[in-house]
Order: C-alpha cells, then structure tokens, then sequence
C-alpha cells in the first residue's frame, strides 16, 4: 500500500511539476504574445476607429453636424430606427417561445426547430435578401398578387423589415435555449404544484431567472438590426430618402465621394455599436455578480443535496 501511494503521489507530482512547465513560459514569450495580440488589436481596431472619426472631423465640427442635416439622413436614421423597433421586439417574442419550447418539452421535430433557428447563420444575408425577392418580387411567387392588391413589400420598409427579421431572429434564442436547458424545469413544476397557472409561472419564476440572458440577446439582436448590409441591400432597391437604411447611405456617399458625410455618418454607427458594447460588458457584469450573490446565499446543505 506504501509503495503505491508513493507512486501515485510522485505520478501526481509530475503532472504538476508539467502543467507548470507547460503555463509558466519565459518572460520574453509572455511580452511576445502580448506584443502580438496588441498589434493586431491597435492594426485591425483602433488604427480604423481613429480613422472613421478623424476623416468624419476633417472639416470641422460644423460640417459634421451639417451631415446630419441632409433630408437623405435624417430619412436613414428614421427607417433604421423603425427596422429595429420592429424586428427586436418580435425577435424578441420569437425567441422567448422558441427556447421554451426547446428546453421545457420533448416534441417531434424539435431538432429540425434547432437547425431551423441556426439557419441565419449558415446562409449569407444577400441569398436571404434574394429569397424575399423571389417571393414577393413583381416576378416572384406572390408578385402579382401583391401587385394587384397594391401592396410593396419588396424596394419598401416591409421588404426591410423582413429581411432584418430574418438575418437577427437567432440572437435571442440562441442565448436563451442553453440557459433554459441548464436550468431544467424543477422551478416550473414546483410552481405549478403550489398553485400557479401558465402565466404566473412564466412571469414570476421563468422570467426572473433569464432576464440577464434575454437582455443580452436583445442587446447583440438590435445591433445586427441597426448594421445589417447585406440583405437589406437586396431587398431596398437603394431608393435615397425612402429605402436606405444607415448602412446603404454611407455607401450612396462614399461613392458619391463625399468623404465627410460618409464617415460622419459611419461614425454614428461606430458609436451605436460602442454603446453595444458597453452594455453588453455591463449585462455581463450584472449577471455574473447575480450568480455569485446566488452561490453564496445557497446553503451548501442544499447543494450537497
């Protein structure tokens, strides 16, 4: 028995002693690396950031300001602002049933459901614009319905707002479904055990215990919203001060080149995805001091349990 403890003591000491080998690298490795990542981060990142905000100032503050004046951009930022309103909050009620449905049931079809949901991600945004256009184009599928009924949907806001539903729809329940599943559902049963219906079970135990997770989700959702190209390219027909979103108007003036406005109005973009980022880095923090409060206040008795 001695002669084995000390051989698996010395086997346990030598896969310490090369763990440490193997993380503790020398000095000059470290600052290399660092070094490295550094670089690519101030050539890839910042070296643009700078740029967008120096070219979008060339001429002055007022000539900044004046960008945003142009009857065209104030028409962009309407239209962008009216797609994310629209497609977040539906994503948003999308999501929430979809996850519930995926980790709270066991049904037929529900990995065609998972596929299905990860499909924005696999298809390039200009084939999900050209899918819209084939059914509701004036050649597509339903063109000459809709034509006869007088109804736009293709080179309009709801051929814009369909096609930014379908590129962003995954965001939320992506976040939510691997935290549902972890979650499992003993809270809900319990719930219903003591009394409560469908909606209070919802509201008062599923809710409370994915909010962080759902902001998050609506957070990165809204974001792709507000820069989406691709399909939206498609689908608006780039008519100027109707069907141009933020993103086609900076291209409209960068080909135009008229620098100034170009990357002023990129430079809004620029800060609307930096405010993203804030919040998502404080969602993360909030949830993370949330899961720690929890561990804490949760007997270990329990736990053990």
């Amino acid at each position: 028995m001695t002669t084995q403890s000390n051989a698996i003591s010395s086997s346990a000491a030598s896969a310490r002693a090369g763990v440490r080998a193997a993380t503790n690298e020398p000095a000059w490795v470290r600052w290399l690396l660092i070094g490295v990542a550094l670089l690519f981060l101030a050539s890839f990142l910042l070296i643009p950031l700078v740029a967008v905000f120096a070219e979008a100032f060339r001429k002055g503050v007022a000539a900044y300001f004046e960008s945003f004046q142009d009857p065209a951009a104030l028409s962009a930022i309407r239209l962008t602002l009216t797609v994310a309103a629209v497609s977040v909050p539906l994503n948003l009620i999308f999501g929430l049933a979809a996850s519930w449905a995926l980790a709270k049931f066991q049904f037929w079809g529900r990995s065609v459901l998972i596929t299905l949901i990860d499909l924005p991600f696999a298809v390039s945004p200009v084939i999900a614009g050209l899918i819209y256009v084939l059914l509701f184009g004036l050649q597509g599928w339903l063109g000459p319905w809709l034509a006869e009924h007088d109804i736009q949907i293709i080179f309009a806001a709801p051929g814009i707002i369909l096609a930014t539903i379908f590129v962003t729809f995954p965001f939320v329940a992506r976040e939510l479904i691997p935290l549902m599943q972890e979650q499992g559902t003993e809270d809900e049963q319990a719930a219903l055990t003591l009394g409560a219906n469908g909606w209070q079970t919802f509201w008062r135990v599923t809710l409370p215990n994915i909010k962080w997770a759902l902001l998050y989700g609506v957070i990165l959702c809204n974001a792709r919203a507000m820069g989406e190209f691709g399909a939206v390219s498609v689908v608006s027909g780039h008519i100027r001060g109707q069907t141009n979103t933020l993103p086609l108007h900076v291209e409209i003036l960068y080909n135009e080149y008229n620098f100034v406005a170009a990357f002023a109005t990129a430079s809004l973009l620029t800060l609307l995805a930096m405010v993203t980022l804030v919040l998502k880095a404080l969602v993360e923090r909030r949830a993370h001091i949330s899961e720690t409060s929890l561990e804490i206040t949760t007997p270990h008795g329990e736990e053990a349990r």
